[in-house]
């Protein structure tokens, strides 16, 4: 079985090479992988260090939606596997991921544990916040069937934030979802407030396409974006209320950073 590896980029040097070598080490087999790139007019040396572990590294945009199409258009594999430029795998994700989907032919697409990294404070905060979200209606998929992708229509291009969840949403009509062991890493060893809630704002401009397509009265709308779940029912539901007694610093810092995401997704 041959897994394809899609990483959008732009200007990512600090990053690609570690995300790079993280899919090169893999336990599963090299030769039944293949790795592509699809940059959006970096002007620093990403494509130069990309080259050195792919010859497949492509220029596309304007948005992360239309490069993740257009890497998953031109793959060979009968999975693909699509990552961001700040993440590592950890060794076994990919076997893992095929050994599951093979065992079970109505399995469409896999959620992967993500843990994040740094040692601030906020790193911290944001590591214990994440691992409340897995395989739940916050995360998303990320191995997925190429043939089920293209029959749900990939990413629609008008969205370049809540594009992962209206592909789910997709998704989940064609057949299963589940979710592996090992994780992937995402770094924010950096973590900047200032810059964090920028990054939030500017993606909360475009999160209107995906309320407006699927309306405010979808059941999964209105998990993610209502108060009730989002501050309280993802973070309680199946057991998981008993990490937040365990740490209740981190619980606080969570809860800080959520109000002010929610403050600047209201001034948005």
């Amino acid at each position: 079985m041959l897994v394809s590896v899609v990483v959008n980029t732009k200007n990512e040097e600090k990053n690609i090479e570690k995300c790079l070598k993280s899919v090169a080490d893999q336990s599963f087999p090299a030769e039944n992988m293949e790795i592509i790139i699809v940059d959006n007019n970096s002007t620093d040396k990403t494509r130069e260090i990309a080259g050195k572990y792919t010859n497949k590294v492509f220029d596309r945009g304007p948005e992360r939606s239309a490069q993740k199409n257009f890497g998953v258009r031109v793959s060979k594999g009968e999975y693909f596997f699509h990552l961001d430029a700040d993440m590592t795998l950890s060794e076994d994700v990919v076997r893992e991921c095929v050994e599951k989907a093979g065992k079970d032919e109505n399995i469409v697409a896999l959620y992967i544990p993500e843990i994040v990294t740094g040692k601030s404070f906020f790193s911290k905060v944001r590591r214990s916040e994440r691992s409340f979200y897995d395989g739940s209606l916050i995360d998303a998929v990320r191995f997925i069937r190429k043939d089920k992708f293209l029959t749900a229509g990939g990413f629609d291009e008008k969205m370049y934030a809540g594009e992962d969840w209206d592909l789910d949403k997709r998704l989940k009509k064609l057949g299963k979802f589940d979710i592996i062991k090992s994780p992937l890493y995402h770094d924010e060893s950096e973590f900047n407030l200032k810059k964090y809630l920028a990054k939030k704002g500017y993606y909360s401009k475009n999160l209107d396409a995906y309320i407006s397509k699927w309306g405010k009265n979808d059941p999964d709308v209105k998990k993610q974006f209502g108060f009730s779940y989002r501050f309280f029912g993802v973070f309680i539901e199946n057991g998981k209320w008993k990490k937040l007694l365990r740490h209740p610093l981190l619980a606080l810092g969570m809860y800080f950073l959520r109000i002010l995401v929610g403050i600047r997704y209201i001034f948005r």
